[in-house]
Order: C-alpha cells, then structure tokens, then sequence
C-alpha cells in the first residue's frame, strides 16, 4: 500500500534510510557554501569595492546590493507555496529542486565574470543565483518529513545544520586562503566559481539517493490544469486556516523570533566594527561559529529525543555555557590586563595645537592648504546618502593638505576618478612607509568615473602632535594622466585594541572542558527530572532564553574578549534553533501538502529578513549607537517565545495526520 512518508515505508531498510538521510543532509553541506562565501563574507565586499568600483559611493553600492537582496526575497516569497503546491499535486519537489539548483548553481559559476565596475552584472547574476538559492531550499526542506520518521526529525534536520556549518566553513576557510594568495580580483572571483563547482559536486547524493514523494492527488480530472488545482488547493487551504489553526499560531511565533535571530546574524560583523574590533577578529569569529554550531547543533537536536540517555548531559553542558560564558567573560574585562582582553585604550589627549579623535571635515577649521585648491560640493543624490558633501579638489604639482592631529589610527576621505593621479602621504615631513612592502605610502586616484567616499587608512601609534600631510608629487598615473585629488575629511580613530586571541581561545576552550566535566559528573543528579521536560518547543524556548541573554550582553559589550566569548554564545543556539523550528513545523505540516507548507514556511522566513532590521535601524539612528538596538532584539525572543508556549503542538499533529490519511484514501481511491 502506498504511503505518504518513504522514510516509514515497511519495505525501506535501515542501511538505506540511513544512506537517504546522509543524502539528505548533504545538500546542506554543499549550499552552505553560497551562505557563506556569496551571502556573509566574499560577495558583499567585493561588490561594494569592486563591482561597485564606478558608482559615485560606496552608500549607492550598498543600496543597489540591498535592491538585489529585496527583489530576490520578494520573488521568491511571491512563488514558493505556489510551485510548492503544484510540486505536491504534480509528483516534482526533486524536479523543482533541480530547477532552481542548477539557477543557483549557473548564476553562481557565472560570477567569476564579474570584474570592476561590473555592477550590473553581478547585480543580476545574484538576484538569479539569490532566487535558485531559496526556492531550492523550499523544496529541500519539503523532503524532510518523507525523508526522515517523525521520531528522528529533529536529529535529521539538526544534522543538515550541521553538515551545513561544517561544509560552508571548510569552503569559506579555502576561499578566504585564495583570496590572500591570489593577486587582484583572482581570488575573489574564483571563490565565486568555488562555490557553484562544492554545491554542484556534493548536491548529486540527494538526487541519486532520494526517492521523489509520491503525488497529494491520484491524477487530475479532464480538463483540469496543474496550475488551476494548485491555485484552488493553496486558496482553499488559506480558506480554511481555523483548521490549521495551530500551524499558523506556530509560524506567527517563529516569524517573531526567527525575525530576533536573523538581524543577530546579519548586524554582528557591522556591531564589532562599529565597536572597533578588526578585521581579522571579526572574520575569525565568523569562522568559529561555523565550526563550533556543528557539535552544538547535534546536541540540541538530541535533546527532544526520548530515546537520547544522554539528556541530561546535554542539558547540564548547555545551561553551565548560558551562566559561565558572560560571567567569565566579564570577569575577563574587568580583572585581565587589556592588551590581552581587548578592552577600548583612552584616546590620546587632543592638544591646542593637534585635533583628536573625531571626524574632521575640510570645511573645518584645522587643515592647512598650500598651492591652488578649489571648493567643490557634490550633492546628496549624486552621492547615494543624506546630505551634500564638500570636497577641497587640487590638480597643482606641489600642492600641500596639512592637519596636526594626536597621533592615533587616521582615515583619509577622498575621490578618485579618471584625472585623478598619485599623491603621497607624509607625517611630521618624512613619507609614510608601508610595512608590507618597504615602499612610500600612496594614494592611486584613478577610477573610470568618479567615486566619492573613498578611504584610505594608516596608523600612527604614538601619543603627541604630529602632521599629516597629502602632496601631490606631480606623478602622473598612467591611466589617467591626471594629477587631480579631492580631499573631504580626515577622522582620526579611536586607538587600536590590543588583545590575544590565543589567551582568549584557550580561556573558552578550558572553559569548556570544566563544563564538560562538571556536566558529565553532575548532570544526571540534577537535571535528570528537567531533562524529561525539553520536547521540541522547550529546547527552542531554551535556544530564545539563550538569545535573550546575547541581546543584554551585546548593549554592553566593550572588548575583544566579550565579543568572542558571545559569538560562541550564538554558535551554541544559531543552528539547533533554527534546525528545531524546522523540524516542528515538518511535523504540523501534512507530508502531503510539505511543497505547500514549507512554500509558507518560506514566506516567513523571508518577512523575517525585513522587521528585525528595520527596527534594529531606526534604534540606532534614533539613540546614535546600534547599543540600543542591539538591546531592542530582546523584545523579538519574548514575545516569539511567549507565543510559542500558546501553541497546542499535539493538535497541530493531530491535524497533520488526519490530513495524511484523509490524503492517502483519495489517492488509493
């Protein structure tokens, strides 16, 4: 007899279950790698700096970047529980897995064209890459329920998250090797291509291992169009939404939450450059969560799991991390030396003759200008941002722009464009020289069309007046033949964080052998009772908890050692939260109607992607710091949470499967 779930079909042996579930689980492995290297830490920057390179600004990159995101979201929202339901009735959730795959895959490959100045072009390419992307993963994520037994589904879909971490650090790790190595755009655009050769290459065991689901429907009447029933059934569940009452009430809750979770991942690089953390520890953090949510992943999806006889372990060892981490961590800042730790250094003292730390435009007072400047004011619209920016613009051999600041880090703003050439950067009267190279410090000017906003920063670590001058050296750039530079502000930073990352590695990892050794000793006296309690819904209101407390520690975060101790925190929860809310929602849904289901399921995801962010904005813009946003984020656990607990999770099965069976008689009809 036919059955609505393969995973729980009689004649499925336990070898091949397990091979159709590692099958399964390795799509996740192989699209992580686009999350990674296209979505978070490649293509962003690259598009902003070098695709973007002939557009006025970097502020009119970042909005046409947040365009392509937009209409990407939005199409996929608008058609996936349409192609969702027609993939039920017409037998083809692997089919249009494979359609919007190979358009991930093809629109991915093909960005190893992109090249400066190409906008448009990566521009379209991600919107196709971005759309196969997602609606793939409406159609993936619709397999589980027929992949896995209702029994295993957490695991199974915990599992996926963390293949996927796995796979996506391990190309992400490559990529940022390549980029390193591999002169000019080389290293970027191959990654680009990287990532569409790992996602073809390791998606191929699903579509050899797992069988297609079987048709919601026995076959369509005459004269009857896929299209027409797939509309009527989607209307007619959209009609009938008191009888899914408890479904809905869920994807409410999750939208809330997921909304919390998704502008933690996507403001997290942003906060600790705002707050001063370089480079390398903000992509070294980016890499520790990859790989550290693999194990925690696993563990939060054993913790609903009745036959687990290790609950209590993963309960005690979750909870020790949820009071242990900040404690330690604060306690870090507060006693450890902070060149070890991280903490902000005191600026330098500002003298009466030398700024401090600030911006500090031309049109200020404190730059001195020898030779011929003139003043030219670029407007708002011209530039992509909210108000005119004035710029002092020289093209005269010789010509000098002079301010004393305090000695620390300082950023110089400027133009680049087609006649612009080479200026030289000189403090207190000798020329700056690059530690890399052994070579003067230059600013190259030209671009092929102008592009303002531009920046270029060095560092002066000793405290006291000192002066920094630009000159034009009357050394033409070859492509330009121009000698032009504009000049609109310089801004002297705050003084660098000094900290050691292998003090603060070794203090997390010592750390977390105590809680594995007091988790093992004494989990099973105290948390046997409490364990017995976490079902699917508690173990993601435990994730939430744990979030809460990331949102109230994050407005106070002030030091390298925090920010590492917290991305831990969020490697904990990032994946089994969200591997959770997925296999809940597998098991409210009809495996039936799963393309239908997860369709919607999908729509939340991306409304998820809209609030969180808006209202992280307009805290930050309101309060002049993104402290107070981060802290705003507390209010999207607490209420996803308190509604989660309102969900009767037993009715919405009880829905699901009376669906099934009403589903299954029509079809052997």
């Amino acid at each position: 007899m036919a059955t609505m779930n393969l995973a729980a079909h009689s004649g499925i042996e336990q070898r091949e279950y397990k091979r159709r579930i590692w099958a399964w689980t390795m799509y996740d492995w192989a699209n992580s790698a686009f999350a990674t290297t296209i979505l978070a830490a490649v293509l962003p920057v690259y598009y902003s700096q070098v695709a973007g390179a002939t557009l006025p600004s970097p502020a009119r990159a970042t909005a046409y970047w947040s365009t392509g995101l937009s209409i990407s979201l939005l199409i996929v929202a608008i058609f996936s529980p349409i192609l969702g339901t027609i993939s039920d009735i017409m037998r083809g959730k692997k089919r249009f897995l494979a359609l919007f795959f190979s358009l991930g895959v093809v629109g991915t490959g093909l960005m190893v064209l992109v090249d400066s100045g190409d906008w448009l072009l990566a521009s379209i390419l991600f919107i196709v890459a971005r759309i196969g992307f997602n609606a793939a993963n409406v159609f993936y994520d619709a397999l589980l329920p027929h992949v896995a037994r209702e029994e295993d589904r957490d695991s199974v879909s915990s599992r996926g998250y963390a293949m996927g971490y796995l796979g996506g650090g391990i190309l992400l790790a490559i990529n940022i090797a390549m980029i390193q190595l591999l002169p000019g755009t080389l290293g970027p655009r191959l990654s680009f291509l990287s990532v569409a050769i790992w996602w073809a290459v390791f998606a191929m065991p699903l579509f050899v291992r797992v069988p297609e689901p079987p048709a919601a429907t026995a076959h369509l009447a005459p004269g009857q169009l896929v299209i027409a029933v797939s509309f009527q059934r989607l209307w007619d569940t959209i009609k009938d939404i008191r009888r899914y009452r408890e479904l809905f009430k869920y994807l409410v809750a999750f939208l809330i939450y997921n909304d919390g979770i998704g502008t933690i991942i996507g403001v997290a690089a942003i906060y600790g450059a705002e707050l001063g953390f370089g480079s390398v520890e903000l992509i070294l953090a980016l890499l520790l969560v990859q790989f550290v949510g693999i194990p925690y992943s696993l563990v939060f999806g054993r913790l609903p799991s009745k036959a687990e006889t290790h609950r209590p372990f993963y309960l005690a060892f979750v909870l020790f991390n949820l009071v242990a981490l900040p404690l330690v961590g604060i306690a870090g800042l507060r006693y450890l030396p902070a060149e070890v730790v991280g903490r902000p250094l005191a600026p330098f003292p500002a003298t009466a003759g030398a700024v401090g730390q600030g911006t500090h435009l031309v049109s200020e007072a404190g730059f001195r200008f020898t030779g011929r400047w003139e003043s030219t004011t670029i407007q708002a619209a011209e530039l992509g941002q909210g108000q005119d920016a004035t710029y002092m613009q020289s093209a005269e051999p010789g010509a000098r722009a002079e301010i004393p600041f305090n000695g620390q880090r300082i950023k110089l703003v400027h133009s680049t464009g087609p006649g612009h050439g080479i200026w030289e950067v000189e403090i207190d009267g000798q020329p700056v020289i690059d530690e890399d190279n052994g070579q003067p410090v230059r600013i190259d000017g030209y671009n092929p069309t102008e592009r303002y906003g531009v920046s270029a920063s060095l560092s002066v670590h000793e405290p006291g007046e000192h002066t920094l001058a630009i000159v034009n050296t009357a050394e033409r750039n070859p492509s330009s033949r121009g000698t032009i530079l504009a000049l609109e502000a310089v801004e002297v930073l705050p003084p660098v964080r000094q900290s050691n990352l292998g003090t603060i590695i070794g203090m997390i990892v010592g750390l977390e052998l105590l809680g594995l050794l007091l988790a093992f000793s004494f989990g099973g006296v105290f948390f046997t009772g409490l364990a017995e309690k976490i079902d699917t819904r508690n173990a993601i209101t435990l994730a939430l908890l744990v979030y809460a407390v990331i949102a109230v520690w994050g407005f106070f975060l002030n030091s390298v050692i925090e920010f590492w101790f917290l991305a831990w925190m969020v490697a904990i929860v990032q994946g089994g939260s969200q591997a959770l809310s997925r296999s809940l929602f597998s098991s409210m849904a009809p495996s039936a109607k799963s393309g239908e289901f997860f369709g919607l399921f999908g729509i939340m995801e991306k409304f998820s992607a809209i609030l969180g962010p808006l209202i992280f904005a307009f805290a930050a813009t309101t309060f002049g710091s993104s402290r107070p946003a981060v802290l705003s984020l507390i209010m999207f656990f607490l209420l996803g949470g308190c509604l989660l607990t309102r969900v009767d999770i037993a009715r919405g099965k009880q829905v699901a499967q009376d669906e099934d069976r009403a589903l299954l008689k029509a079809v052997e009809g």
